[in-house]
C-alpha cells in the first residue's frame, strides 16, 4: 500500500510540477508547437487530476503506515473498477493504446492487495484444534 501511495503521490508531484511529461508518459500526444488553443482544457484537468493522485498516495501512505486493514479492504473493488473503467476507455478508443498500463497497474494492485490481505487473514486465525483420538 505504500509503495502504490508513493507512486501516486509521485505521479501527482509529475502533472503538477510537469504536465506535458506525465502526457507523454501515459501515451498521449502532447501540445503542438503552438501550443493549446481556447477552450483546451487539458492541463486544467490534469491539475486536477494530479492534485487527486497526490492526495489519494498520501492517503495510501498514511492508511499503511496506520495498518489500515479496513481501508485496504475497500481500496480492491474500486481499483478493479478503475481497472475496468480504464481498459474499456482503450478498448472503446477514448483513450490511447499506451494508458492500458495504467488500468493493469490498478488490477494488479487490487489482486496483489486481496491476496497479501487473504494471507494476513489466514495467519492470524488461530490454529484449529487438534481431533481426538
Amino acid at each position: 500500500m505504500s509503495i502504490f501511495g508513493v507512486l501516486a503521490a509521485g505521479m501527482g508531484i509529475v502533472g503538477l510540477i510537469a504536465p506535458d511529461a506525465l502526457i507523454k508518459m501515459m501515451g498521449f500526444a502532447s501540445a503542438p508547437d503552438g501550443g493549446r488553443g481556447d477552450g483546451d482544457y487539458t492541463v486544467v484537468f490534469l491539475t486536477a487530476s494530479s492534485m487527486a493522485a497526490l492526495n489519494m498516495g498520501v492517503y495510501y501512505v498514511l492508511a499503511a503506515a496506520s495498518n489500515w486493514t479496513a481501508f485496504f479492504r475497500w481500496t480492491v473493488p474500486f481499483r478493479l473498477l478503475t481497472c475496468t473503467v480504464f481498459t474499456l476507455a482503450v478498448l472503446g478508443d477514448r483513450a490511447p493504446a499506451g494508458f492500458i498500463g495504467v488500468g493493469l497497474w490498478e488490477g494488479l494492485g487490487a489482486v496483489a492487495t486481496a491476496i497479501a490481505l487473504r494471507k494476513d487473514k489466514q495467519r492470524a486465525a488461530p490454529p484449529a484444534p487438534a481431533a481426538a483420538v
